[in-house]
């Protein structure tokens, strides 16, 4: 039984990382290797890839400064609202709760691209295009339900009895929650906060339709927009060196943080 666990587990872990480890190799290779993968070629490796999108105009770092300024925004403001709103949906009558819940996840599940339209229109109405912060409107609203969802559980685990005593010593709503009911919630709110910075990092249609200066443009849509030496040219090299490239702050964040995404995650699945 371990025997064949270990073998289903192996085989999850290569199927996880296989693509990813040809997107590293398809960055070092040349248009030759790429073709005839398998054959002796004798410029298998190059760095002409990386080269290319490293000197691009506007330069590559610019498009990641573009995405964290948008994946940070985002990330604040729903949490601005999203705690407090957490904390409400919490403290309501049960039968109300779960209608509430079901609310927020069906709108967590919405696909947004039907939304595509309406916000377009919005930001053309209000003049909003090409500014990042405001690109951070739309990304916190759809962030909003799930952060809402995954909150409220954290809230609703606390003990009544602490919140209850730090009432009995005076401290009001404001207080306890700046200084005992977000503390306690601290790996919910990193595991919650790291989702959202992934959404908007990795988000693709909106920006592409609220951001037309190529020097606002989010990662997503400037590698997409990566051209050949030709219209008949696919330069897979430079796509895979781009997210490569891209990816690499997404891996650091995951690394440095998750011992708090996995707390946050499965708090409360476990009681007793």
């Amino acid at each position: 039984m371990n025997k064949k666990m270990n073998i289903i587990i192996g085989s999850l872990i290569i199927w996880s990382i296989a693509p990813l480890a040809w997107q590293l190799y398809t960055s070092f290779s040349s248009p030759e290797a790429l073709v005839e993968p398998f054959s002796q070629i004798k410029n298998r490796w190059t760095l002409e890839n990386y080269i290319q999108v490293l000197t691009a105009d506007p330069p590559f770092w610019k498009y990641l400064l573009n995405s964290t300024i948008v994946g940070l925004t985002t990330t604040f403001i729903t949490l601005l609202f999203a705690i407090p709103a957490a904390y409400s949906l919490s403290k309501l009558k049960p039968i109300i709760a779960k209608s509430a819940r079901l609310i927020l996840f069906g709108a967590a599940l919405f696909p947004y691209v039907l939304l595509f339209l309406a916000l377009l229109e919005f930001a053309r109405y209000l003049n909003i295009g090409n500014n990042l912060i405001a690109l951070s409107i739309p990304y916190s609203a759809l962030s909003m339900p799930l952060a809402v969802l995954l909150l409220s559980s954290a809230f609703k685990d606390i003990p009544k009895d602490l919140e209850e005593a730090a009432r009995l010593e005076g401290l009001g709503i404001f207080q306890r929650l700046r200084w005992i009911l977000i503390p306690l919630i601290a790996p919910a709110t990193s595991s919650t906060a790291i989702l959202i910075f992934l959404f908007s990092w990795n988000e693709y249609p909106i920006a592409l339709t609220w951001i037309s200066k190529n020097d606002l443009l989010t990662l997503p849509v400037a590698i997409a927009r990566i051209a050949g030496s030709s219209v008949y040219s696919i330069p897979y090299g430079a796509y895979a060196a781009a997210t490569v490239l891209g990816a690499m702050p997404l891996l650091l964040i995951v690394l440095l943080f998750q011992k708090q995404i996995v707390s946050g995650l499965t708090q409360g699945a476990i009681k007793g």
